[in-house]
């Protein structure tokens, strides 16, 4: 197996159904070219040449999916299918629960471990008439940005197999990017949507914090002041008609808000008006400089396409990572496990033993002072808000690194933290719970994805998903896809 990939620039044949858009499925239903039964069977092919290379799942679900697919067909034809998603494969994040499947979330200690309910998500697509085609790939309970685990192996990127997916939404961002279906299902509790996404060159959401509730059926509950759950998806389309269907209150979910479901979509147009706030390093990141470059571009075509753009950014304190992030973060993580006995730790990641013993050894005082600092985070993104109507940054700081590791330990010449310096982007978005969008800009000088992160107030999905879309069609990226 070659350990790098070749960027191809043709569009997919048409009858390269797995490759299609949500919206190109729907319409060929429609139209009676192709069924989502002819769908899924090239998907399961195109997962299973896909895992072979990248090592995107973790638990197949194929007989299930052709039953389903077959069901749905029937609809189809009989004039009558039920849903916006009718006959849609999606993929789940394996920390996100599907009735009868298993739910390892990258843990030795959950082998065995089987629930009987749909998270409320996936309970939401299937209504939606989704077909769920596989669990993919994530680190040990969401705790890094990589989709490594003692579970699945290591997840490659598409575009260069010798480097990281990225994650911890690692298998469903690369599944998306190399044309295994249209969109999946992540999670996000320090970057998990928009890291991979980045680096595997998709369009990723991570919505306000409680707009997707998350129970029942998100193991383990860690991050769990953190975590948001989103689409990944191969056009900002897609994503927005997969939010509109996933969004929405659940009682079940003590963070779930109290907000109608609601249409979203992503209307390509100008941005006359809209206030851009714009921040290469958010006044202290070390940034590598061909994501400096791509960023410098990408900022020009906002302007461009009518927006406001002025440099600014919130003042986050560069200590945030050590005195605010990692005394909730790791606390959180340390709780999740607290009832399990020292042994059952035994088979797991090492990194990820460190981070829970870091997480033991906060105090309680440590865990409330993080959350003071934090209150001050989300007052500086308050006052961001009224200078600006959105706030861009890269998404992350680097191209993928090396497949295997926990992170990048140097950026430009600088020393960062292994585990979270090179994202200096993400992690302050869900310490906030705003909501932030990752859209293609181009690649690197190796051809590696690049990111631009789009963060909006409060429930400004719509705003994101506006934004995004402008710099779709200003910027296509949907044209260049990797070849395994």
């Amino acid at each position: 197996m070659s350990l790098t990939s070749q960027a191809d620039d043709s569009r997919p044949s048409p009858n390269d159904l797995a490759r299609l858009s949500a919206a190109e499925l729907m319409a060929g239903y429609r139209s009676g070219v192709f069924t989502p039964r002819d769908v899924i069977d090239e998907v399961i092919a195109a997962l299973e040449r896909t895992d072979r290379a990248c090592k995107v799942m973790v638990e197949p679900l194929f007989e299930a999916a052709r039953r389903e697919a077959d069901a749905v067909t029937a609809t189809w034809r009989a004039g009558e299918p039920t849903g916006p998603l009718a006959g849609v494969p999606v993929t789940i994040k394996d920390l996100v629960f599907v009735a009868g499947a298993p739910a390892r979330g990258g843990a030795p200690a959950n082998e065995g471990f089987v629930p009987q309910q749909d998270a409320a998500v996936v309970a939401r697509l299937k209504v939606a008439g989704a077909i769920v085609t596989c669990k993919t790939t994530t680190c040990e309970a969401g705790y890094k940005l990589t989709a490594d685990s003692p579970i699945s192996g290591i997840t490659r990127n598409p575009w260069n197999l010798s480097r990281t997916s990225g994650g911890s939404s690692g298998g469903a961002a690369a599944a998306v990017a190399a044309g295994c279906g249209p969109v999946a299902v992540g999670t996000d509790g320090v970057g998990s949507i928009r890291v991979p996404s980045s680096f595997c060159g998709v369009f990723g959401i991570k919505p306000t914090f409680g707009l997707v509730p998350r129970s029942p059926g998100f193991s383990p509950p860690s991050w769990g002041s953190l975590a948001h759950t989103g689409p990944i998806a191969r056009t900002v389309g897609d994503a927005a008609l997969m939010l509109g269907v996933i969004a929405g209150y659940d009682g079940r979910d003590g963070a779930s808000l109290p907000v109608q479901a609601q249409t979203y979509t992503a209307t390509a147009g100008r941005l006359d008006g809209v206030r851009v706030a714009a921040s290469v390093d958010l006044g202290h990141a070390a940034v590598e400089p061909d994501v400096r470059s791509a960023f410098a571009a990408a900022v020009d075509l906002l302007a461009d396409l009518g927006a406001a753009v002025a440099p600014d950014h919130p003042g986050i304190d560069p200590e945030a990572l050590e005195r605010t992030l990692k005394p909730i973060a790791l606390t959180e993580q340390a709780a999740a496990v607290n009832h399990r006995a020292a042994g059952d730790l035994g088979r797991s990641d090492a990194d990820y033993v460190a981070a829970v013993a870091r997480g033991r050894s906060y105090s309680g005082i440590d865990y409330v002072e993080a959350g003071y600092r934090r209150g001050e985070l989300r007052s500086a993104f308050l006052e961001q808000f009224r200078r600006a109507d959105v706030l861009v940054t890269p998404t992350v700081a680097v191209t993928a690194f090396a497949a295997g590791t926990l992170g990048a330990p140097v950026v430009d010449g600088r020393p960062v933290d292994p585990h979270l310096g090179w994202s200096p982007f993400s992690w302050p978005i869900n310490l906030a719970g705003l909501p932030a969008a990752t859209v293609p800009i181009g690649f690197d000088r190796d051809g590696l994805p690049i990111g631009l992160q789009i963060v909006a107030p409060w429930l400004g999905e719509a705003l994101l998903l506006r934004i995004a879309a402008a710099l779709e069609r200003g910027r296509p990226w949907q044209a260049r896809w990797p070849v395994l």
